[in-house]
């Protein structure tokens, strides 16, 4: 793009001194005819745990290597030019390590114009470009390919994918003017919008599918193979078809309905907070017209002014919590002195219980056994686990073989001695003390000294639960969220009895069940249900003093969460949201409220009334009619402020007891199992940022108060965050 040419990247050179280049190495490959291809490949040198990024140096270097090459093809010395990556990886997208420290508007829409000087010089070459996606492509690294004009792909790649809208950025190098003129807007919406949101990635063969890819080879010939297809285009006896290219139908009907669709669709399910979102959904309506540079110069605003803003770094913030602190529990035991585990006995066949077994037998590959108090419950369970199976089976996402492998590794029994040999056994019963202390005190008679026992509480202390055991050491708390095979989290309860080899083998079993795991102190709630309850509390006692529902639910929308106070306690279930409150306001009469109108809305059933197919409509009549009463009703600019600093407080209080390490944890536990959005960053960043800790306990939590940058979780200060995004 020539404008591009024009413009001064000094100021992002100046911000990049300690920047892990990728570079563009450059080799001629000789194809038939005596043709030559110039075959680019980037790499920065490291080892596959470090993937190829793209900062300011890296994308200077590219765009040189790009001009060159033009002059040579312009001499006939090359015929075709083609880019790949290192081994596995093409390019996990931008480093944002020095987001935080762009100066200026200006200097951030310098950083959306340098990706397109860079990478649309790609169509500038005079002779056909190829991107050979070899391996991880997210972010720029996808947008590397988007700007060429022909794509390969190996059959392997298991990541490709444009995440930016979920880190509080948009596709703004190139894809979202490319990717829709190239499959067309319902499947660029998927990618760029739906796919984010949902933490999804696209394998080879949905590139192939959706069209983002021309061909795919397999991986052991991909590059030789790849070659000799861009051989046959640029020789012209390869023709290459693009099925769902946009025509003229969809872009005069088709496009801007399924705009209209989509962005109502992020309005029932995300709200109006988050802003990333819909400046994609903006620049994805405008794409269907306008030309190439058009298109790049709505992204260089967009992208500008969501670099300039507070979503970005809040953004940057959460995935590097996700990314790193996740990765490195704070507080986790040496993970040698953990139990090997080679058989699992849960307790309970119902429907928590049969989840935990489905998830145990997929990931750990052992056996597991269930029991519950008589066959026939027994029963239920494992057919309900063998029809999970099949399910997979059926959606192609395990194998015929596999399917039979773990059908035959779950049985189910009434006899406890079967779990005589079990290594790990967790229950799933009533969420009653008592039941709990005497499930756990027979199963004990039967299992080996050193076998670990679990419990998945919610609310009662693990500690007590383990009171009439002849070894409580070996007890540890193992709080799923629910649905269990989709929430990452799971808070790890370390209660004083517990020793370090249980412990450490709960930590263990959580990687190995692919789930991000927060060790807790025992203690009322833990985190996530503590500071639910906190903010549900609060919105039952708005209510109860008078506050309408619809006000209460307005008030709490600055939080950007993806249910309304009301969803959630409806989707948790109404007697079980009472059951919490009673607990906590139990444990900490000072700060909890009992809500006696939640009681009784329970016992009715519901708040919200909802259409034939489930859709909200509004507030239940009945349930208005449960909760009028109240004189004092407050606004709603009262009640945030009583939520925050009510928040704000809890939070203070957890940390000074220990509850768990550090600030960074509690925004980890809530941004994992209470869906905090990515946007917002953490909860204690917000909490900082709108002044509740300077109001509650006149400091911060982050010392200076963060914009969102994930500087904390680097020594010295220093971030080396890369993130696959613009």
């Amino acid at each position: 793009m020539s404008n591009y040419s024009e413009l001064d990247f000094t100021p992002l050179i100046e911000l990049s001194a300690d920047e892990v280049v990728t570079h563009s190495y450059v080799r001629d490959v000789p194809l038939s005819g005596g043709k030559t291809l110039a075959l680019v490949t980037l790499d920065n040198g490291r080892d596959h745990t470090r993937p190829n990024t793209l900062g300011p140096i890296t994308l200077l270097e590219f765009g040189m290597t790009m001009d060159l090459l033009r002059e040579r093809a312009a001499l006939g010395d090359i015929h075709g030019v083609a880019v790949t990556g290192k081994p596995f990886i093409l390019a996990a997208g931008a480093d944002l390590s020095k987001v935080s420290e762009i100066p200026s508007l200006a200097t951030g829409k310098l950083l959306a114009q340098l990706g397109h000087y860079a990478l649309g010089k790609q169509a500038e070459l005079g002779v056909p470009s190829f991107v050979f996606i070899n391996g991880l492509a997210l972010g720029g690294g996808l947008e590397i390919a988007l700007n060429a004009d022909y794509r390969t792909v190996d059959a392997t790649v298991p990541a490709i994918a444009l995440p930016e809208v979920s880190l509080g950025l948009i596709p703004g190098w190139g894809g979202s003017y490319l990717l829709p003129n190239l499959i067309g807007i319902e499947n660029a919406l998927k990618v760029i919008i739906e796919n984010p949101l949902k933490h999804r990635v696209l394998k080879a063969a949905d590139a192939i599918e959706l069209g983002i890819a021309d061909v795919q080879f397999a991986s052991a010939m991909f590059l030789e193979q790849s070659i000799k297809w861009a051989d046959g285009v640029i020789s012209g006896t390869t023709k290459v078809s693009r099925p769902n290219a946009p025509g003229k139908v969809e872009r005069l009907v088709k496009w801007d309905v399924a705009v209209g669709i989509a962005r109502k669709m992020l309005e029932s399910r995300i709200g109006t907070v988050a802003r990333s979102p819909y400046i994609a959904l903006d620049l994805l309506k405008a794409a269907k017209s306008g030309t190439r540079q058009e298109g790049f110069e709505r992204e260089d605003d967009s992208l500008a002014e969501l670099i300039a803003g507070d979503q970005l770094q809040a953004s940057i913030y959460a995935f590097n919590l996700v990314q790193k602190r996740a990765k490195r529990p704070a507080g986790a035991p040496d993970k040698a002195l953990a139990r090997p585990i080679k058989k699992v006995g849960v307790i309970g066949a119902g429907l928590m219980a049969s989840q935990f077994a489905l998830l145990f037998v997929r990931r750990l590959r052992v056996p597991v056994v269930i029991t519950d108090l008589d066959q026939a419950r027994v029963d239920k369970g494992v057919a309900y686990i063998h029809s999970e199976i099949l399910a997979l089976e059926t959606k192609n996402r395990i194998s015929s073989d596999e399917a039979n492998r773990l059908r035959a590794l779950v049985t189910g029994t009434t006899d406890k001695a079967q779990f005589a040999d079990a290594d790990w056994v967790i229950e799933a019963v009533f969420e009653e003390l008592g039941v709990k202390q005497d499930v756990f005190a027979e199963m004990e008679k039967h299992i080996a000294p050193d076998a670990i026992l679990a419990t998945n509480t919610s609310s009662l202390s693990v500690e007590q639960i383990g009171a009439k055991l002849a070894h409580p050491e070996r007890l540890v708390g193992f709080h799923f969220f629910n649905p269990v095979a989709i929430m990452p989290l799971i808070e790890v309860v370390n209660t004083p009895e517990t020793n370090d080899a249980t412990l450490s083998t709960a930590m263990v079993v959580a990687a190995k069940l692919r789930k991000n795991a927060v060790i807790t102190r025992d203690t009322p709630g833990f985190v996530v249900n503590r500071l639910l309850a906190k903010l549900l509390g609060e919105a039952m006692h708005a209510v109860d003093t008078g506050t309408p529902f619809d006000v209460v639910d307005g008030s709490l929308a600055p939080f950007g969460m993806p249910m309304t106070p009301f969803e959630l306690l409806e989707l948790v279930g109404l007697k079980v949201g009472a059951h919490v409150l009673d607990t906590h306001h139990a444990a900490f009469p000072d700060r909890f409220f009992d809500s006696t109108n939640l009681h009784r809305l329970a016992e009715y059933g519901t708040i919200l009334e909802r259409d034939a197919k489930g859709k909200i409509k509004g507030f239940d009549k009945g349930a208005i009619k449960i909760v009028a009463g109240g004189t004092t009703p407050m606004t709603g600019e009262q009640i945030l402020r009583r939520v925050e600093d009510g928040l704000a407080d809890e939070i203070k209080r957890m940390l000074d007891d220990g509850v768990v390490h550090a600030a960074e944890d509690i925004d980890l536990c809530m941004i994992l199992g209470a869906n905090w959005p990515f946007q917002m960053g953490g909860i204690t960043p917000y909490l900082d940022r709108v002044g509740a800790s300077e109001r509650v306990f006149q400091g911060t939590f982050h010392t200076p108060p963060i914009r969102g940058v994930g500087a904390e979780l680097e020594p010295a200060g220093h971030t080396t965050a890369t993130t696959s995004g613009d």
